[in-house]
């Protein structure tokens, strides 16, 4: 039985058959319709989502799988102190496959050393957020046709970001991937990020401006500045505008670059960017659900 941590859990050649499952589930959609009939997913979401919880409840439901889990902690024993591993103990019982999400960082690892089925990590605290990843890499997969030999700008809340942190680890094993850091200095990349980076020679930036890298980059990864990890209302308020980007600044691009989003935005990609066709982030949405449907059909295997 495997469970799903960290984006490393798998290697590249497993990645690799994992996205050409997710292409054909995207091809071929009822061909798997009944792939799940008779399984039970659970969602244990601690803190709130849209998005994820909503794309893994479409991925089983789109495999003839059925659904049950709590959008919140407060709806959960957990408000009565209920442990993660005694919660995950009992949703044992119910479910064939969990998708966890909660604040506090490594708790989906505590769940799984006690799960008798396959946990996933839907996102813990500003630790990993893996399903996000694989998403981002099959959306650029699809999109540019590789994940290797390309420069990609991350620019926002590096800092907290956990869709950065897991993304940045998952790139670094494809050759020829250079990296741009766009942040304010209060919210640059971890140490631990650009020493790993150093050591293992792989070539990265570190910028204020991002219309300065602007024409350098082959993906733009934009990020919103997260409200909720901020101890401080002030810093947030000053930060959170910092980085706008509108038709203007993509003038400076190159014209096939893509803009990709985890999403939700907030200011930080203005509407008039949804229409250009550089503008991924709707179509990365949607191959969140293709990814989390090979990743459950993936997982669910390896029980047998």
């Amino acid at each position: 039985m495997r469970h799903l941590m960290s984006p490393l859990d798998f290697t590249p050649e497993e990645l690799d058959r994992l996205f050409d499952l997710a292409n054909d589930i995207e091809h071929n959609p009822a061909k798997y319709a009944h792939a799940c009939d008779g399984k039970i997913l659970a969602t244990c979401f601690y803190e709130p989502s849209t998005r994820t919880r909503l794309s893994f409840e479409s991925a089983m439901i789109r495999l003839g799988g059925r659904v049950l889990g709590f959008s919140d902690a407060a709806s959960s024993s957990a408000s009565k102190g209920e442990s993660v591993s005694d919660t995950i103990r009992i949703i044992s019982c119910y479910a064939d496959i969990c998708a966890m999400r909660h604040p506090k960082e490594g708790a989906p690892m505590v769940a799984s050393e006690k799960s008798h089925i396959p946990v996933i990590n839907a996102g813990d605290g500003g630790h990993q957020h893996p399903t996000q990843t694989l998403t981002d890499l099959l959306t650029i997969r699809s999109l540019k046709g590789r994940l290797h030999s390309f420069t990609i700008g991350l620019c926002g809340d590096l800092k907290f970001g956990r869709t950065v942190h897991s993304l940045i680890g998952a790139l670094i094993r494809y050759a020829n991937v250079q990296f741009v850091f766009i942040s304010p200095e209060e919210l640059r990349v971890p140490d631990y990020i650009t020493e790993l980076l150093r050591e293992k020679n792989i070539p990265f930036r570190e910028v204020i401006r991002l219309e300065e890298v602007m024409p350098d980059l082959d993906l733009l990864y934009m990020t919103r500045v997260q409200k909720e990890r901020f101890f401080n209302e002030e810093d947030y308020v000053r930060l959170k505008d910092f980085y706008i980007l509108n038709a203007a600044k993509l003038e400076l691009a190159r014209k096939d670059m893509l803009v990709l989003h985890p999403l939700p935005r907030v200011n930080e990609i203005s509407v008039e960017v949804d229409e250009d066709p550089r503008a991924a982030y709707f179509k990365q949405a949607q191959y969140g659900v293709y990814v989390r449907m090979a990743l459950i059909l993936t997982l669910l295997e390896s029980c047998r």
